[in-house]
């Protein structure tokens, strides 16, 4: 391990996720091309020193501090690598916005842990990495295809083990992602649902997972369209969502295959193919802004890479050099 140096840094490129894609709750996810970007920079102070500037609007409720989320994943590493913490900061360019259902908080976590562990030399395999995101995220869904790309499908096995496959993704398929103006937290999403389910909404949505992996794998639309149905969370969840059910109809009606609560709300997921998707951000648009909501919408495509990290000019050497000019 390497203790590094004040003004070193990296920088950690994490991709959007959007979760559950209907009947995969708490266990699917696909990586988007839309990335926040971190920049971390070991500076001067104690390891409860944490300083978050964050480049853009959305966040600027967010603070840093020892309880800021990049800062605890990056306790995590710290602690698990047998290193003493290292006071930091991080600056954020926010593409993913917050509380919109779009893995924001994933982005935090998988940064924390690349950003930490690329600072010490990386002792941690990225195994491990993945194993301390879901750990702290309490779910799979987006921190697994935030750190390794692509559609992932990740579960906790009889042995214990969270296994993970990557499944296909035609490029065929593309995503249309409708981000509201409106936020909704995850824990309020999770607090609409039931208890428990009946053997007969968990064999729906069995099967309707069985026919959606097997159409994005191949780029068959009508059997996306037949997977993209949810018996377990949104039913529950359309209620929360300001005018969701309306931007539903207007993308089924422009064109998509199928369309979902991304992750866990507010922004709406449709697929469908390069010939419709123009058509469907419009409509999906003009269906918010009908409801009183503003909102923007992005065509995307899967993120294959997953996160990335690549290291900063170290900012003491480069005044240095400056300073001798």
């Amino acid at each position: 391990m390497v203790r590094p140096r004040i003004g070193q840094g990296v920088v950690v490129d994490v991709p959007a996720t959007t979760a559950n894609l209907g009947p995969g709750f708490d266990c699917l996810g696909a990586a988007l091309d839309l990335n926040n970007r971190f920049e971390m920079r070991c500076i001067e102070g104690d390891g409860e020193r944490f300083e978050l500037v964050i480049e853009g609007s959305e966040g600027s409720h967010l603070r840093g501090g020892p309880d800021n989320l990049v800062y605890r994943a990056a306790q995590r590493v710290w602690k698990e690598a047998g290193e003493q913490p290292i006071a930091i900061e991080a600056r954020v360019r926010l593409a993913v916005p917050p509380a919109r259902g779009l893995g924001s908080s994933a982005t935090a976590i998988v940064a924390g842990l690349m950003g930490a562990n690329a600072l010490i030399g990386e002792p941690l395999s990225r195994e491990k990495l993945l194993e301390l995101a879901i750990d702290i995220e309490g779910h799979p869904d987006n921190v697994v295809p935030s750190l390794l790309g692509g559609l992932c499908m990740t579960a906790k096995a009889a042995s214990h083990r969270w296994r993970v496959v990557r499944c296909e993704w035609s490029p065929e398929v593309l995503a249309v992602v409708a981000i509201p103006s409106i936020r909704l937290s995850t824990s309020e999403a999770r607090r609409v649902m039931p208890k428990a389910i009946s053997i007969a909404d968990a064999v729906t949505n069995l099967g309707s997972l069985t026919l959606l992996l097997q159409g994005l794998r191949t780029g068959n639309g009508d059997l996306i369209a037949d997977g993209m149905h949810d018996r377990i969370h949104e039913p529950y969840r359309w209620g929360l969502i300001q005018g969701g059910r309306q931007v539903r109809e207007a993308a089924l009606e422009a064109g998509a295959w199928g369309c979902v609560i991304s992750g866990a709300g507010p922004s709406i997921l449709a697929l469908t193919n390069r010939d419709h998707a123009g058509a469907i951000r419009r409509a999906m648009v003009r269906a918010w802004e009908s409801e009183g909501v503003a909102s923007r919408a992005e065509v995307l495509q899967l993120q294959q890479s997953g996160s990335r990290w690549k290291t900063l000019a170290d900012r003491t050497t480069s005044n240095a050099a400056s300073g001798s000019n």
